[in-house]
């Protein structure tokens, strides 16, 4: 029996342990120029604004993340980005329970806020706006480029449909990447 409580309590001071180097890590990290893999950071900052014509966005099929800053908010974070017709999107899954909600606050926060946005690409930073679609023909290309490149398949018209009725029903958000104003 003291054993047990004995390797107990050992237990508790590792997790202990654990929780607060986490808790440390990420508040240190917090105002960082950028995200890192495992916390947010802060305002992005470094990188040419750009200011030239809309992009043809295709050139993010090699691009596996991107940085978001919300202009709502003083943190980014690392987000998928997709591609479909020459435009951008960004997705957040598991959005139809609270903690999804939770972990993918930054969804939140874009839908219910300006959704005015920065994201960062290699050295180059975009100011867009992210606007929630719920529905139309879009979706197809949307769900085709996330099946394509995250789920390391080619796309069947069961899964595109799959993945359209995900965003339809609201447990998957996807929301376009436009230029501001």
């Amino acid at each position: 029996m003291k054993m047990v409580k004995l390797s107990l309590q050992m237990l508790s001071l590792v997790a202990i342990f654990i929780a607060v180097a986490m808790a440390t890590l990420r508040f240190n990290h917090r105002n960082d120029d950028g995200p890192s893999i495992l916390f947010p950071g802060g305002a992005l900052v470094s990188g040419e604004l750009h200011t030239g014509p809309e992009p043809n966005w295709d050139f993010t099929a090699d691009v596996q993340t991107v940085e978001l800053e919300l202009d709502d908010s003083d943190s980014s974070r690392l987000i998928w980005i997709q591609n479909a017709d020459g435009k951008a999107y960004v997705v957040s899954g598991y959005m139809n329970n609270w903690l999804g909600r939770l972990w993918k606050h930054w969804a939140v926060e874009a839908d219910e806020g300006s959704g005015r946005a920065v994201l960062r690409i290699g050295d180059t930073r975009y100011e867009r706006q992210l606007v929630r679609i719920h529905q139309g023909d879009e979706l197809d290309g949307i769900a085709e480029s996330v099946i394509r490149k995250y789920a390391g398949g080619n796309p069947t018209p069961e899964s595109i449909a799959g993945f359209r009725a995900a965003i339809e029903s609201g447990a998957t958000w996807a929301f376009a990447v436009l230029p501001r104003g």
